[in-house]
């Protein structure tokens, strides 16, 4: 099968016409590179003869991106074929632009052996002309030699250099690019992922007591269960709805670069099991709270608002699952002071009676706030009891680490 014949470039056809009419106009003219007639061998060949090596170079500038490598080899013959002629400029000029274009367009092996080559061809031929003519003029021998073959070598290879800087800066600068929107896709990822569990811990709670109480409402023909199940339910819609409103509030402050709103602390437990205590009442549910916390100062706020938020869905937990008995609450410093843990055992075990729904976030979520600070969290069974432990970093050196 025949090999196709790559198709020139445009460029390279209108290079090509140019120094071809360039050079059909000076042989015309009686312009030779080595005078008119020839001296030596060259007056054995008539003048015509010069045209046959500029028309082959000619015809490979046609080709000069597309096969580098055959229309350098062709254009060394060619050259060397016209010093035997009387010669053409035009035929040395474009075997130069052939050089340039074999060191640009070609390999990165060729472009990298070909300006060592001729630099050591263009050495050779001075040290061989200088010692064969011995006269000072034998350099400028040297000289057109470093001309025709290492000067346009070495101009193609500081241009192709130039090219792939270019273009290892433009990926780089894609790279970057990709990076910063994976790193930003990940923060927005991982702001609703904070959300999400944020929303699940404010809401979940008042969620949970609502969907006991309907369901005890709807399952016991008494009008004073229903009563005291319509009063819980409303006292948790409405604090369900003061928790979605700050949330809201705190999402709109922040954005707009105002103070946000305070965050919940552990101050606020013992309000927070008052109102478990009230929800569970009605399943047998008891819960008590041992705060041993040292004075001092508060942890940082992110421990903070993390201890406090495992403490509401654990209770949330124990609301929805546990069975009638002692939930125990209890919070402390250990390791001196630089360690804060958290604590929940609620009865485990098989309950009759409404029970609301879970979805297994509760605790997904309380595993990620403990691992984005650097703590440690376990969950399970335990015999009769259903615990929940979590330790936390208590100060600010270590949760910024």
């Amino acid at each position: 099968m025949t090999p196709e014949i790559p198709r020139p470039r445009r460029d390279d056809v209108l290079i090509a016409t140019i120094s071809t009419l360039a050079g059909l106009l000076l042989w015309s003219l009686g312009v030779h590179s080595t005078g008119p007639g020839g001296t030596g061998y060259r007056h054995q060949l008539p003048d015509w003869a010069a045209l046959v090596p500029l028309l082959t170079v000619g015809g490979m500038e046609l080709l000069r991106r597309t096969v580098p490598n055959v229309t350098l080899a062709v254009g060394a013959l060619a050259v060397v074929a016209d010093q035997f002629t009387v010669g053409s400029i035009a035929t040395v000029v474009m075997f130069t632009d052939l050089m340039y274009a074999a060191v640009v367009y070609g390999t990165p092996a060729m472009a990298r052996r070909l300006p060592v080559g001729t630099g050591l061809i263009t050495v050779v031929v001075t040290i061989a002309a200088v010692a064969l003519l011995r006269t000072p003029q034998a350099l400028l021998i040297g000289v057109l030699t470093g001309i025709v073959s290492f000067a346009p070598a070495l101009t193609g290879a500081t241009l192709r250099n130039h090219r792939e800087a270019a273009e290892a800066a433009r990926l780089r600068a894609e790279q970057t690019a990709l990076l910063a929107e994976m790193d930003r896709t990940q923060a927005v990822a991982g702001e609703r992922a904070r959300m999400a569990r944020e929303l699940h811990d404010m809401v979940a709670n008042h969620l949970s007591a609502i969907a006991i109480h309907s369901t005890a409402a709807l399952s016991i023909d008494s009008p004073a269960t229903s009563r005291e199940a319509l009063g819980v339910i409303r006292e948790n819609s409405v604090e369900g709805l003061a928790e979605m409103r700050r949330l809201i509030g705190l999402l709109r402050d922040a954005g707009a670069g105002q103070e946000a709103v305070a965050v919940p602390s552990l101050d606020g437990l013992e309000a927070l099991v008052g109102q478990a205590r009230t929800n569970g009442a009605s399943s047998g549910l008891d819960f008590v709270l041992d705060d041993t916390r040292a004075d001092g100062p508060a942890p940082p706020a992110p421990v903070e608002l993390a201890a406090y938020r495992i403490v509401q869905e654990s209770l949330t937990n124990a609301l929805k699952h546990a069975t009638p008995g002692t939930v125990a609450i209890r919070v402390a410093h250990e390791d001196g002071g630089t360690l804060l843990t958290v604590g929940v055992d609620s009865p485990y075990g098989d309950r009759s009676g409404p029970r609301a729904p879970g979805s297994g976030a509760g605790l997904i979520g309380m595993r990620e706030r403990t691992e984005l600070l650097g703590g440690t969290f376990t969950a399970g069974p335990a015999g009769p009891v259903w615990q929940v432990r979590a330790a936390l970093p208590a100060e600010e050196k270590a949760v910024r680490e």
